[in-house]
């Protein structure tokens, strides 16, 4: 009885978590399609906002703005996380190393109050001293983002690679392949995954800043969370509904086509574990006759 209890209590708590994550999310999609001005009251149904939202251009600019911000970001941070969790790993202790480490992660639990006003000082310092650059907009907010996602990647790549055998490598640097060439033929392929969750971490929270960006972007350089916290200030616009509901509905489908790939894949790779099995049971059960006879 004891047990029970505490089966229906977890359930409880579980089913009330829930209700409080996702059931605002409801309501917002439903508010989407009021045809009210006002977001609290609802006056029936009408999806007019979605056509307002695509007509409205500020909105749509940033959103190609973010976009492009984001994919750049991601990038570039792949890169450069990627060559700091190989010093962090791979190469041996030598001095500094601790400072350098430090240094990769630091973004990681630096406020990003701190963070954006740090880097708007050296904006600011740079244009005095090598007049670059000369204003603030999205290659400035590239710059930024890129400075703390790489500091992402770099702790997912690294906790990847402390993983990878390395006797795989040095075989094949024995067999006379360069060490560029064993990179991109044996270690890439190995820590691709690595690489892709980083790249969908670091685009993910490039889509998302807001603190970091205000801080570094000028007049004509305005990413969607700006945006969508500038209208919001002013009081919610039923466009914003709207806006909420498309990128739930965009996070959904990408996690569901995920969610289907992998499945894909792991029963693929179930099929295959079975069939070698049987085959190397097959192959047993034919020696075992050779010898018996």
């Amino acid at each position: 009885m004891i047990a029970s209890h505490r089966v229906n209590f977890s359930t409880v708590m579980l089913v009330l978590g829930l209700l409080f994550l996702y059931l605002p999310m409801v309501v917002l999609v439903v508010y989407s399609f009021n045809v009210s001005e006002l977001v609290t009251v609802w006056a029936g149904f009408s999806p007019k906002w979605y056509g307002a939202l695509f007509e409205d251009e500020q909105i749509l600019s940033a959103v190609w703005t973010s976009l492009r911000v984001a994919f750049f970001s991601a990038s570039m941070a792949v890169c450069l996380g990627t060559v700091a969790a190989f010093v962090m790993t791979r190469f041996g202790h030598f001095r500094g190393k601790t400072a350098l480490s430090s240094m990769v992660t630091a973004p990681l639990v630096m406020p990003e109050v701190i963070t954006g006003l740090s880097l708007l000082l050296l904006f600011v310092q740079m244009a005095q001293l090598i007049g670059w650059p000369t204003d603030r907009g999205m290659t400035t907010i590239w710059i930024a983002h890129t400075t703390f996602c790489s500091a992402y990647v770099a702790v997912v790549v690294a906790a990847r690679l402390r993983e990878v055998d390395r006797s795989i490598e040095e075989a094949a640097m024995d067999l006379g392949s360069p060490p560029m060439k064993t990179f991109f033929s044996v270690t890439l392929p190995v820590i691709f995954s690595a690489l892709a969750a980083g790249w969908l971490l670091a685009f993910t929270l490039s889509l998302d800043d807001l603190v970091i960006a205000s801080f570094v972007s000028g007049p004509g350089a305005n990413t969607l969370p700006m945006v969508v916290f500038s209208s919001v200030r002013m009081g919610v616009s039923p466009k914003i509904n709207a806006l909420a509901t498309l990128i739930i509905l965009t996070v959904s489908l990408a996690t569901f086509v995920a969610w289907y790939l992998m499945r894909h894949n792991e029963n693929k790779r179930r099929v295959t574990l079975e069939a070698d099995a049987q085959d190397t049971a097959q192959l047993r059960r034919a020696r075992a006759n050779q010898v018996s006879e």
